[in-house]
């Protein structure tokens, strides 16, 4: 496929239209360029001008909406393909209350994006790494101090930083040796987050400063910020703080990530080889599994808590093989492509099973592939 360039149709929402209208939808209007330039990601163009059908890329869009999302921002190379926003109607017993917590002034979603910040945490190690302050290979208590989990001495010494990134520390989800630290894989955000307190330990800094300074000042990410979570109870298996950010805040770190860590020519993450060390394998056990990125281009081979699956198959079939992810609870989505030099977030409540798998088939056809 021809490499995609410049696309698209930039829609922006006013609160103030979404309470006059009271409904289940958004009204849609197109900024001026010098609006977009100021709010976001810069230039967009027509979709034809590239190869996309707009047609194909309204399905799209359509889907989007059909399935709960607050927001979907495509963007090729550093250009918007689309953006556009709805409001999500109210649903028993959803989660989406807690997650949606605050709004731009102009009306778009602010919302926690739950385990998609594990991916952006992974590139705050990368430039902790290039800064010469974290080694992937040295045991977790060089920085956190020995007793950090509840293994013997020995066993906790033998977990490493990559371990803890890569999902296999060996230890359950109240931090109680299971096994020998890379012998198993096991998706753990509980122990997951101890890579937060390495930031802050190796940074001297808190999370929101040592974020702000590191990256999402330099890129622009200005509706992107770390809270408190206070749904969830003690023991949960999930972090006590949450990363809150809109889709258009958390394409921009996905444009970041197709150019290589770099930013108008500014080298923000410093550390050139780390994001190729990311977006590998990390272990044997799930080779669809990075540190802290979901791959699309190796069988995931293994379920959620480990255990073998005999019908494995890739992530998303439909989707180029060199895709990576960043995956959150109730959809959320960052996906990037480097052989499209695209760029896919989604915000919003729980969607169909098969969202990845069908997105994606509207947005090849789309693109003409």
């Amino acid at each position: 496929m021809e490499r995609l360039v410049q696309v698209a149709r930039t829609i922006a929402v006013s609160s103030c239209l979404l309470a006059a209208l009271g409904c289940g939808s958004m009204e849609e209007v197109e900024p001026s360029h010098s609006e977009s330039v100021a709010s976001g990601l810069l230039e967009t163009v027509a979709p034809e001008d590239v190869g996309w059908s707009s047609e194909g890329l309204e399905l799209a869009l359509q889907y989007a909406r059909e399935q709960r999302s607050s927001g979907l921002v495509v963007v090729v190379g550093d250009r918007v393909i689309a953006e556009r926003y709805w409001e999500v109607p109210e649903a028993d017993g959803s989660r989406y209350s807690n997650l949606a917590v605050d709004a731009t002034a102009d009306g778009r979603a602010i919302e926690d994006v739950a385990s998609v910040q594990k991916s952006m945490v992974s590139f705050l190690v990368g430039v902790a790494r290039g800064k010469g302050l974290l080694d992937l290979d040295a045991p977790v208590s060089q920085y956190l101090g020995v007793g950090w989990s509840k293994a013997e001495p020995e066993a906790e010494k033998a977990i490493l930083v990559r371990h803890v990134m890569s999902m296999s520390s060996g230890l359950d989800q109240r931090h109680e040796y299971e096994t020998a630290a890379g012998e198993k894989w096991m998706y753990n955000t509980n122990v997951y987050s101890r890579t937060c307190e390495i930031l802050e330990a190796v940074s001297g800094k808190g999370l929101n400063d040592v974020t702000a300074e590191w990256l999402t000042k330099p890129i622009g990410m200005s509706d992107t910020g770390w809270g408190p979570r206070p749904w969830i109870p003690e023991g949960a298996d999930a972090n006590r703080i949450g990363l809150r950010t809109t889709a258009r805040d958390l394409a921009r770190f996905g444009v970041l990530m197709l150019a290589g860590g770099e930013w108008n020519g500014e080298d923000v993450l410093g550390d050139s080889s780390y994001l190729e060390t990311s977006l590998l394998p990390s272990q044997e056990m799930n080779p669809a599994y990075g540190l802290l990125w979901w791959l699309n281009r190796l069988p995931v081979g293994r379920s959620m808590r480990g255990e073998e699956v005999v019908d494995a198959t890739t992530l998303i079939p439909s989707a180029p093989p060199d895709l990576y992810a960043a995956q959150g609870a109730l959809g959320r989505k960052l996906y990037v492509v480097p052989s499209l030099d695209l760029v896919v977030t989604r915000l919003g409540d729980q969607p169909e099973a098969e969202f990845n798998e069908e997105l994606w088939k509207r947005l090849i056809a789309a693109a003409g592939g």
